[in-house]
């Protein structure tokens, strides 16, 4: 039976490992990665796993979307048992290239194929949420905000609004997995689906940027009857790739000064979003308040910070499966 001994060998590639992914060098990271199907990685947010051919595929596409990063404590805790080893990482004052400072966590499996040890699990985790700790969001929301505000024109120029923002959770992903003729024909049918939706529910579509969409309702109860819809919708739908979204909504004042009110009311409904995990609908206080309780059923409030916007932030969960 194998004995299990301590691997200074196994400290050493993880450490080149993490050096390479905080460094972007995506040929080395995928290099390590083992050639067997049981490679797996969860990241630190709610929907960062992946396994086999599509994190090998994926992983390039996720590394061009997260901060580089560097830390202070340098200590990889490796052990090995026959063809089998592990290590352990706890990563105090990890800086990333964003301003942010923070201690992390990761364990390593590794596997010993024809001599050389590659990575077959990864597992990242840190003490609080992904956007507390890292302060990035995905690229596709900033570009659809960037697009949605420039699209003020299509507002009303005064009165009370809800904008909410949409898009496909782990889109990357299943991009590279089904290609770019599948994907651009799920996008296209996707974006029809929500623009129907809108349509019997009086909403009206601002804008919509690859799978993402932002669009605008006169009434908060009618924007999250809308949310609702999409997101059964979406549950319905029997055809692959099976997809999920997530959604967030905030209403305010469409009052227009220079076009800081109203990219106010845009900024914080696409920051909302993108905290929501996938099949998720989270909105704003000032929606649930707009609202009250009848007709629906909301989590307890969540404070966590958003980009770009000053002080914290009271988010609630809308239970629509309920």
């Amino acid at each position: 039976m194998s004995r299990i001994t301590p691997s200074a060998e196994l400290g050493a590639i993880v450490r080149r490992f993490l050096r390479s992914y905080a460094s972007g060098d995506k040929e080395a990271v995928v290099n390590l990665f083992s050639d067997n199907s049981a490679l797996g990685y969860i990241g630190s947010a709610h929907d960062e796993i992946w396994r086999d051919d599509t994190l090998r595929r994926g992983m390039a596409s996720y590394m061009d979307d997260i901060p580089k990063f560097d830390w202070d404590q340098d200590d990889f805790r490796g052990f090995e048992c026959g063809d089998l080893g592990w290590v352990e990482w706890f990563g105090e004052r990890v800086s990333l290239d964003n301003g942010k400072e923070i201690n992390f966590r990761s364990s390593f499996v590794l596997h010993l194929e024809k001599g050389v040890w590659k990575i077959v699990h990864v597992h990242n985790s840190n003490p609080v949420s992904n956007m507390q700790a890292l302060g990035y969001e995905s690229q596709g929301f900033e570009d659809l905000l960037d697009a949605g505000l420039a699209a003020a024109a299509d507002l009303p120029r005064s009165g009370i609004a809800t904008i909410m923002f949409t898009d496909i959770a782990d889109s990357t992903v299943i991009a590279e997995t089904i290609g770019d003729v599948r994907w651009s024909a799920a996008v296209k049918s996707h974006v029809e689906t929500v623009n129907q939706i809108l349509v019997e529910h009086q909403g009206v579509l601002i804008k919509s940027l690859g799978d993402g969409t932002m669009s605008s309702f006169s009434s908060a109860r009618t924007a999250l009857l809308t949310a609702v819809a999409l997101q059964r919708a979406m549950e319905e739908e029997s055809s692959e790739p099976q997809l999920q979204i997530r959604v967030g909504l905030h209403t305010g004042d469409l009052i227009e000064q220079d076009g800081d009110m109203f990219g106010t009311v845009v900024n914080k409904a696409a920051r909302i979003a993108a905290v929501a995990h996938p099949d998720e609908i989270r909105l704003s206080d000032a929606t649930k308040i707009m609202v009250g309780k009848a007709d629906f059923t909301f989590s307890d409030p969540v404070t966590t910070t958003l980009k770009g916007l000053d002080g914290e932030h009271a988010l609630y969960r809308l239970e629509w499966k309920a």
